[in-house]
């Protein structure tokens, strides 16, 4: 039996993922290989080389807690006004998040990860879907995080590559061609109760993004889950924290964890249909930030 791990993108929602992997670790559910997209690739990353015990997991949420936007995407005057001018190719550069991920990945190559890990990123020429199971980690996770307009396209072996998400956010079909006979995957949801649309670009961009990603899961889990056996983590539900909100990440995680558990304690490994949890929809009530459920 193969279990694989499925970690989709979300921005600041990938805080989410930590909470569902401390509730998996608590129950014995580890994962065989680690499919990462995005956020979800930074997020694998981590754990491919660290595991999951209870401490790594506990590290990993400490990352999560003290991260803000700044850290992942720093907004600079020069460089906005450089990038609406055609004269910069993206409104942040990646320095930042290349720091990020460097500091926290435990193996210097693809191949010597702990725990096999796959991380799924888009040919910005051909749109192709390219998966990367060898070669510099950082280079890869960093190129699987390169939203379209808001980081540069990562070049690795003559192909620009930029945000896995446009191709194939879930890659619940990579899991399956890899030989797992069972796929969890790990959604980051996205912000179903927010007060107001968003309203700069980058804000814009990754709402934009996270609603790609639902609608591309939807259809993949639906399509997989008579012939594999798919189990979709819930996404938290209602929320009302942008995919560009780094204040959150520990009340994030915590609700992960308990939204987690109780689909755990309710069976949800074995209720049909798994897609059912990430329809899209949205709430018209004032919410806090963190408050609510998950996805009924």
């Amino acid at each position: 039996m193969v279990t694989a791990f499925v970690l989709s993108g979300g921005g600041s929602l990938g805080a989410v993922q930590v909470g569902m992997l401390q509730a998996l670790n608590a129950r014995g559910v580890e994962p065989d290989l680690l499919i990462g997209t995005s956020a979800g690739a930074l997020n694998a990353g981590f754990v491919a080389g660290r595991g999951t015990s209870t401490a790594a997991l506990d590290e990993l949420a400490a990352i999560w807690a003290g991260l803000r936007r700044r850290d992942v995407f720093p907004l600079q005057p020069a460089r906005l006004g450089a990038a609406a001018m055609g004269r910069a190719p993206s409104l942040c550069p990646n320095g930042s998040l290349r720091r990020l991920v460097a500091e926290h990945v435990a193996f210097d190559r693809l191949e010597h990860a702990a725990i096999p890990l796959h991380v799924v990123t888009t040919d910005v020429r051909s749109g192709e879907e390219v998966v990367l199971s060898a070669g510099d980690p950082v280079d890869a996770i960093v190129a699987s995080a390169a939203i379209p307009a808001v980081f540069p396209s990562v070049r690795i072996d003559g192909r620009d590559l930029i945000d896995g998400g446009v191709a194939d956010n879930a890659a619940v079909s990579q899991a399956v061609a890899l030989g797992a006979n069972v796929v969890y995957v790990l959604p980051t949801g996205y912000a179903c109760a927010l007060d107001d649309a968003p309203s700069s670009p980058l804000s814009s961009a990754l709402q934009a993004l996270t609603l790609l990603i639902e609608q591309r899961l939807i259809l993949e889990v639906a399509h997989f889950a008579e012939r594999t056996d798919i189990r979709v983590l819930p996404p938290l539900c209602p929320l009302s924290v942008s995919s560009t909100d780094f204040r959150h990440g520990a009340l994030l995680a915590e609700r992960a964890r308990a939204a987690t558990e109780r689909w755990l304690d309710e069976g949800g490994p074995r209720l049909a249909h798994p897609e059912r949890f990430l329809s899209l929809h949205r709430h018209s009530i004032n919410l806090n930030p963190c408050h609510g459920g998950q996805a009924a």
